[in-house]
């Protein structure tokens, strides 16, 4: 997660103290000193929605799905091994009724807790309840116009009711965002987010690039030229919002080459705020997948990110906190220490202190190979060294 607003006007939000924390990138597996990783728990595969991009494949059938018990044997580990950050995601969150108690348990445990949802299931009391409860963030999907969104979402009404949830959230008081998956059905609706999030007074918007797993395919991705174009109408939006005083925060997720992106467009312009930009590139470290970030499935198994198949162990047998630490799981020990393994053009490129190979998924996606290089990297061999 790359905070473009920092890289380009030095905002501040709570998230930076985790992503460019001293000394961030010589953890071994945590977020931050002496704190363990930021963990998504897709505490449901069940979803209202059936979304083309959904890492999880996920439909409105019932499935197996941890317990309550389970749960907070979970959360209780989590808070043991200082995690940060717990991330509530499915399916839909908001298809489990004890959701609430969830919440609940985890902030009394000490964790900061978010949501992500596609918003459509948030009504006014539900979102006083999560300012009560003290959810610091509630992430909402939406990915494009209402008519690219409702066919993409294959549900008509879900933009509307996204955008309900939205502003109940606001009205509430609780803090709440835009999250939009970039793909070539929603390309050209990036202008149309970013003024709906300045209509609407949503403070934050974040881009995700498109990973390869669940249903979201490559053949719905979008071209690498495409991907150089986002990013530059990125960057001029969150420019052109803080020139006229809007504090938004703006994020990209899930290609690290935008940090490399980010810093040559800086360098053109302005070589001071380039270098500030480079130091905090480089104590984030790039892709964190396996070190700070961990996800946590509805049967209790453990992955290194949302989208990397490989299965570490399951809570259910065994506590997070021993598999994520575990010395003999050669998943982890590679992903801690990929240089080594990486090949193709990530091996070669120069931007690594500050991407660290991207997202392995993707290459293993396209490739069959867990360390080849990501083909959703659009820097060119110029831009990479090579």
């Amino acid at each position: 997660m790359i905070s473009v607003s920092k890289m380009l006007e030095d905002t501040e939000h709570y998230g930076d103290t985790l992503r460019y924390a001293p000394g961030a990138r010589e953890q071994s597996h945590g977020a931050a000193r002496g704190q363990g990783p930021v963990v998504v728990w897709n505490c449901t595969r069940t979803c209202n929605l059936r979304c083309r991009h959904c890492y999880t494949g996920s439909d409105g059938r019932k499935y197996d799905q941890m317990s309550m018990e389970a749960a907070r044997a979970f959360i209780d580990d989590l808070a043991e091994f200082r995690t940060p950050v717990l991330l509530i995601s499915g399916g839909e969150p908001l298809t489990r009724a004890d959701l609430p108690e969830i919440i609940a348990y985890a902030r009394a445990a000490g964790i900061r807790v978010t949501l992500s949802t596609n918003g459509t299931l948030i009504t006014a009391a539900g979102a006083d309840t999560f300012r009560r409860l003290d959810v610091s963030y509630v992430g909402i999907s939406l990915d494009g116009t209402e008519e690219v969104n409702d066919v993409f979402r294959e549900k008509k009404g879900a933009f509307a009711a996204a955008l309900a949830g939205a502003r109940h959230c606001l009205a509430a008081g609780q803090k709440v965002g835009l999250r939009f998956t970039i793909n070539r059905h929603n390309y050209h609706c990036l202008n149309d987010i970013f003024d709906l999030a300045e209509q609407e007074n949503i403070p934050r918007i974040c881009f995700y690039h498109l990973v390869y797993s669940g249903r979201g395919s490559a053949e719905e991705d979008v071209s690498l030229a495409e991907s150089r174009a986002a990013l530059d109408t990125i960057i001029r939006r969150t420019e052109d919002m803080s020139r006229r005083g809007l504090a938004k925060e703006v994020l990209t997720v899930d290609n690290h080459a935008d940090a490399a992106y980010i810093y040559l467009s800086l360098r053109r312009r302005d070589e001071s705020r380039a270098a500030r930009a480079l130091t905090l590139l480089k104590a984030n470290g790039g892709n964190r997948s396996g070190i700070a970030i961990a996800q946590v499935d509805w049967e209790g198994n453990v992955h290194p990110d949302q989208f990397t198949s490989h299965c570490l162990g399951n809570v259910n047998e065994r506590k997070f906190s021993e598999i994520w630490t575990d010395p003999e799981n050669a998943v982890l020990a590679g992903l801690r220490d990929r240089r080594p393994l990486l090949r193709g053009r990530c091996a070669v490129c120069r931007w690594l202190d500050i991407c660290n190979g991207n997202f392995r998924a993707r290459a293993e996606a396209i490739h069959g190979d867990f360390w080849a290089s990501d083909p959703a990297c659009y820097l060119t061999d110029e831009e990479i060294g090579a």
